[in-house]
């Protein structure tokens, strides 16, 4: 589907017999549509470094993969339906009519019931944050476990990434945030040389587990029993991970919402429940996690403002790369 088609689906589809009459929401890689009581997932016929949605069939697979991935976490998502187009009409579900796409189909959320959206207004309570982490801490402990080497140069990579943005945020932040970039690398490169036991050790542990792999406030929904959504299916390295990065990811999270206090609580009940850091090297690879999930927020920002044609969106998204390069920078213990 192309962006004309997935407008006039919202627009004009059918589905269960019933007007659509869907809201359009996108990201870089999919589309959503929503109406009243249901959300529709569509994958964009794109092709990246590290995904791959670019024929029909390979859509299906990933729309079925994730469909089964995130029934792991929560009973929203519902099925995986074609889309059809028959004659003038766009339909989602079974029927007569060529299939063009897949729609991955999850019952809808109160948008004011997600985690972002209830930090930013100062509204998370402790008694949120408590069942949250003991729900995460039960799924990893039951999540499979992985077995595979530590690759120090492809972590290497991930993280040292970030300077592909060092001239940018030189030119609109300043030297002293091209400064942090510079010594992070050198922090994380010593960190890397110096650890490669520790990052084998845990594998050893059994630590490194299929679990959610972008578990950020943005991907939970808040009600009595936290609903988690949205796990990476498209590929495995980025989900199959040591459960320290996963409760980094949402710590580090935490603490860019100005919710440190946040992140102790939700860290200290998941640990009573599923102890996966012991050691003071647990701590600091805790840390280390936490500073290259900043990172990489951070880069992801400053890319969104260069590309961005709206000075107000591109001033969010460069305030987004301050926060988070403060916090790399108090992680690697420059501030």
């Amino acid at each position: 589907m192309n962006d004309l088609d997935i407008h006039t689906l919202c627009r004009t589809g059918i589905f269960e017999d019933q007007p659509l009459d869907g809201t359009l929401e996108e990201t870089h890689i999919s589309w959503v549509i929503l109406n009243k009581k249901r959300a529709f997932k569509v994958k964009k016929p794109v092709k990246l470094s590290f995904l791959d949605f670019s024929t029909l069939s390979k859509r299906k697979k990933y729309c079925e993969t994730e469909l089964r991935l995130n029934q792991r976490f929560s009973d929203i998502y519902l099925a995986v339906l074609p889309i059809r187009h028959p004659k003038d009409v766009w339909l989602i579900g079974e029927g007569t009519g060529k299939i063009v796409d897949y729609a991955v189909v999850m019952r809808r959320m109160m948008p004011s019931k997600r985690m972002d959206k209830l930090l930013k207004n100062g509204k998370v309570s402790k008694a949120s944050t408590l069942a949250l982490a003991k729900q995460v801490a039960d799924f990893h402990s039951h999540a499979k476990v992985i077995s595979s080497h530590f690759d120090p140069d492809e972590a290497r990579g991930t993280f040292n990434d970030i300077k592909n943005i060092s001239t940018f945020v030189k030119e609109n932040l300043g030297e002293d945030f091209e400064n942090i970039i510079s010594l992070a690398i050198q922090w994380s490169d010593h960190f890397l040389s110096t650890n490669k036991s520790l990052f084998e050790q845990r594998i050893r542990q059994g630590f490194k587990r299929d679990l959610h792999g972008d578990l950020h406030s943005g991907n939970i929904f808040l009600y009595k029993k936290p609903v988690i959504f949205d796990c990476i299916e498209f590929n495995n390295d980025f989900r199959q991970i040591d459960t320290a990065s996963e409760i980094a990811f949402l710590c580090m999270d935490l603490e860019a919402f100005g919710h440190a206090e946040l992140s102790d609580i939700f860290k200290a009940e998941y640990l009573d429940h599923f102890p996966c850091i012991r050691t003071a090297a647990d701590q600091e690879l805790f840390i280390y996690y936490k500073c290259m999930r900043a990172n990489i927020r951070a880069k992801v920002h400053a890319i969104s403002a260069g590309q961005s044609s709206d000075g107000e969106i591109r001033d969010l998204h460069l305030a987004a790369v301050r926060e988070y390069l403060g916090l790399v920078k108090s992680y690697v213990g420059l501030g």
